[in-house]
């Protein structure tokens, strides 16, 4: 791979103007995985922000930096806040990123965010495609078959026209054996909007309407989800670990993100339905609320005890050797006698842990 092929030249003063929100899809393209724009797009959009245009990103949020050397980031609407907080990860993500852009013109900020766009839309459509055959497996216990069979191919016999994939998709609070909510669901006279959450993001599928925390997105088919995306399709069956070839692995990936849990909860979901293609503006799957709905939870300051013992659970569960998701130090451990011998001197003041 050339020198020019890692970094596009770019020249010249910026003179750019900034478009709609960023933080919606743009037209999908298929990657072209060689470059490593592309690349990092890929990885970027499955663990921090799916469904992003990424050249009206980067183009607003260079001109946001400016803006903001005479105001703060605080006096703007919070949607603007969370599109500068993506922009901010894309670049620090990125060495030299910020270096390019400022210093290129307009069309080629446009082209890295084309390359990043099509690794982020890339990736989606993979996991799309793998998952819609893969999540047949999860939907009863092993040993079982589902009854009547899904195809793996035709999506059209799932979502609420199926006992099994419709008890899953039934949003929390609403009871799927009902027979009346059941027509309704399956008929559409029910219409599901993408922040009423379904019932398989819940621990044993069970919902508690006085504490609806409990079991929230700790579910046994997420947890088959992220595996079989990140760590490998083989480790959904094994101990959890990174395999050298998984997604996880090749990207140094030792935690769980918050946007990698509401990328995953947002496929399988999809996977589930009966639509057949992904796309922000099918009005029936509602994708793109429900993963903004997912963000907007794990984002919100006054949830973040709560968000907090989730990762930790998750980074538990997925990355078990991780250094970010290592217990409690074992007690009579020479780790253990020397923090607490420092911390003795630490008390005693600073000339006596010199």
């Amino acid at each position: 791979m050339s020198d020019d092929e890692n970094h596009p030249p770019f020249a010249g003063d910026p003179s750019r103007k900034r478009s709609g929100s960023a933080l919606h899809s743009g037209p999908r393209k298929k990657a072209a995985s060689s470059n490593p724009l592309v690349l990092h797009g890929r990885h970027f959009g499955r663990t921090v922000f799916a469904l992003c245009n990424y050249p009206a990103l980067l183009t607003s949020g260079i001109l946001r930096l400016e803006e903001l050397q005479d105001t703060l980031i605080e006096d703007y609407p919070a949607d603007v806040r969370r599109e500068h907080r993506v922009f901010t990860e894309l670049i620090d993500s990125y060495p030299g990123l910020l270096d390019r852009l400022t210093n290129g013109e307009e069309e080629d900020v446009i082209h890295v965010g084309e390359l990043m766009g099509k690794g982020a839309s890339g990736a989606r459509g993979d996991d799309t495609k793998t998952l819609k055959s893969a999540v047949l497996e999860w939907l009863v216990p092993r040993g079982q078959v589902v009854i009547p069979p899904l195809s793996r191919n035709i999506k059209s016999d799932r979502g609420f026209n199926h006992e099994v994939t419709g008890a899953l998709l039934c949003p929390a609070g609403l009871d799927w054996s009902n027979a009346e909510t059941k027509r309704n669901l399956k008929s559409g006279e029910t219409a599901v909007r993408g922040d009423q959450w379904p019932m398989f993001l819940y621990a044993g599928y069970v919902y508690d309407s006085d504490d609806p925390w409990k079991g929230l997105l700790r579910s046994e088919i997420l947890i088959f989800g992220f595996k079989h995306v990140f760590t490998s399709p083989s480790s959904v069956e094994r101990e959890p670990k990174a395999t050298r070839s998984g997604n996880a692995h090749l990207h140094g990936m030792k935690s769980v993100t918050k946007g990698s849990l509401a990328y995953i909860a947002t496929q399988v979901r999809f996977s589930l339905s009966s639509s057949s293609v992904f796309s922000r503006t099918d009005t029936v799957t509602d994708s793109e609320n429900f993963y903004h709905s997912i963000l907007d939870l794990l984002e919100d300051p006054e949830e973040s005890q709560e968000v907090v013992d989730l990762m930790t659970w998750w980074t538990r569960r997925i990355f078990p050797n991780s250094s970010c998701s290592q217990r409690s130090i074992s007690t009579n451990s020479a780790l253990a006698k020397i923090r607490e011998k420092r911390a003795a001197l630490r008390e005693l003041g600073p000339s006596s842990t010199t």
